[in-house]
C-alpha cells in the first residue's frame, strides 16, 4: 500500500516510537499515583516528555504542557476554560470542527458571539478580515496553524500580534503542523498551542495536549482524580495538574517522548517539514494543469505557503469514487470527503463533492508520490 493520508494519522511510526510503547507496557505504573517503582518510572517518563514537548514548541515552562487524549479535547479544554457567558471570539473559515463545534456549543449554551474570518480564493486567511473582526474586548482569537484541507499555513505570529493589540488571547491548533512546521510559542506570542500526537509527531493515537503561556488560566474542563489533594472538592488549579484530569496514557506518552527525539535528530520540525514538503510539492507538479484536474491551496500561487497536502478533485467524479479508484487499482490510501472543515468546503465550492487529499509524510518516497500523480492522470484522462 501506498499510504498519502498522514494529515488523518500517520501510520508509519519510526520503530524506536513502537519499541518504547511496548517496553512502556510492560514496566510502567501509573503517573503520580503511589510510590512504587512503576510509578515512580512512570512519572519520570511523563516529566521528560513535557520537558520535549516545552522544548520542541518553544513553551517556556515544562509544567505548562498539560497532556490529553488528543487535539480536540485539547481545544474543547481551551475554549471552554478560556471564553466566559457572552464573550466574544474570532476564528476562521478554515478551522477543523474541533475549534468549529466547541463554539457553537458556547454560543447556544453561554450566549458567546462568534465571528468568523473568511479566505481568498486559493484558501488562505484573509488577514485584513480577521483584524476587522477582531474589535477591542475580543475575550480570544482561535486559528489553525495549518489547513487540513488545503495544507495552507497560516501566520500565527502575525495573528497573535492582531489579537494581543485588542487585548484578545490565541488559541493555536497546530494539529496538522506539530513537528513538521517549527512553531515557538515564546517568540510568536502564542498563548496556547494544542496538538495532537498522532499525525506530524509520528506517535501513538491517544496522545496529544497542549502548551500554555505563563499567565494564561484556562479553567479546568473536567474533574477527577489528580493524585493530589483528594480531600479538595474541586479539582486543583496547580500546573499542570489542571488540565489532566484522570490517569494519563503513560504508554502512549512514552512513544510520543521517543518520537520527538526521533525528530529532533533528524534535524527538528524545519527538517522534517522541509522533506515532507519537497514530495508534496512534486506530487503538485505532477497533477498540476493535468485537463479536468482541479487543484486546491496555494500551490499555484505561493508554494512556501503551503504545508504536506494535496486537495484535488477529478471533473465528473465525486471526491469518493476519485478515493476508492486510487485504493482498488493502485493501491493508494487517501482521504476523499469533507474533513471535518465545512466552513473550508463552502469557501472553495466544494460543499456537495468534498476533496481528495492527499498527504505525504516522512516515510513517503518521490517513486510513492510519483505514482500517485500518474494514478490521477490515468483517472482523468478515462
Amino acid at each position: 500500500m501506498i499510504y498519502l493520508d498522514n494529515a488523518a494519522t500517520t501510520m508509519r511510526k519510526p520503530q524506536e516510537v513502537v519499541d518504547a510503547v511496548v517496553a512502556a507496557m510492560g514496566s510502567l505504573g501509573n503517573a503520580g499515583r503511589g510510590a512504587s517503582a512503576g510509578a515512580l518510572d512512570a512519572g519520570r517518563m511523563v516529566l521528560r516528555c513535557r520537558e520535549a514537548m516545552a522544548h520542541l514548541l518553544g513553551c517556556p515552562r515544562a509544567d505548562h504542557v498539560c497532556f490529553s487524549a488528543n487535539s480536540t479535547c485539547a481545544l474543547n479544554a481551551a475554549i471552554s476554560g478560556l471564553v466566559g457567558p457572552g464573550d466574544r471570539v474570532v476564528t476562521t473559515v478554515l478551522e477543523h470542527n474541533s475549534v468549529l463545534r466547541p463554539l457553537a456549543r458556547l454560543a447556544d449554551e453561554r450566549g458567546a458571539e462568534v465571528a468568523y474570518a473568511g479566505c481568498d480564493a486559493h484558501g488562505f486567511l484573509d488577514m485584513d478580515d480577521l483584524e476587522r473582526l477582531a474589535t477591542p474586548g475580543t475575550r480570544l482569537v482561535a486559528v489553525t496553524h495549518g489547513s487540513n484541507v488545503t495544507g495552507n499555513l497560516v501566520d500565527v505570529a502575525r495573528v497573535a500580534e492582531l489579537a494581543h493589540a485588542v487585548g484578545a488571547l490565541v488559541v493555536v491548533d497546530a494539529s496538522q503542523t506539530a513537528g513538521a512546521v517549527p512553531l515557538d510559542m515564546a517568540s510568536m506570542g502564542l498563548d496556547v498551542v494544542c496538538f495532537t500526537g498522532h499525525k506530524g509527531l509520528m506517535s501513538p493515537q491517544g496522545t496529544g495536549g497542549m502548551a500554555v503561556a505563563e499567565g494564561v488560566e484556562p479553567r479546568p474542563w473536567a474533574e477527577g482524580g489528580s493524585g493530589v489533594h483528594s480531600f479538595d472538592r474541586r479539582h486543583p488549579l496547580g500546573w499542570p495538574t489542571r488540565m489532566e484530569a484522570g490517569t494519563l496514557n503513560a504508554h502512549g506518552l512514552a512513544g510520543l517522548l521517543a518520537a520527538v527525539r526521533c525528530i529532533e535528530e533528524g534535524g527538528g520540525p524545519a527538517a522534517v517539514g522541509a522533506r515532507e514538503h519537497e514530495l508534496a510539492q512534486r506530487l503538485y507538479e505532477g497533477v498540476a494543469g493535468v485537463s479536468g484536474v482541479t487543484v486546491y491551496g496555494g500551490w499555484p500561487v505561493a508554494p512556501g505557503r503551503c504545508g504536506s497536502i494535496v486537495a484535488l478533485n477529478v471533473d465528473g467524479l465525486d471526491s469518493a469514487e476519485v478515493a476508492d479508484a486510487l485504493a482498488s487499482g493502485w493501491g493508494i490510501a487517501c482521504r476523499a470527503g469533507a474533513h471535518c472543515a465545512p466552513l473550508m468546503h463552502r469557501a472553495l465550492g466544494t460543499e456537495r463533492r468534498g476533496a481528495v487529499r492527499l498527504s505525504c509524510g516522512w516515510f513517503n518516497t518521490e517513486e510513492e508520490v510519483d505514482t500517485a500523480a500518474a494514478a490521477i492522470r490515468a483517472i482523468a484522462s478515462e
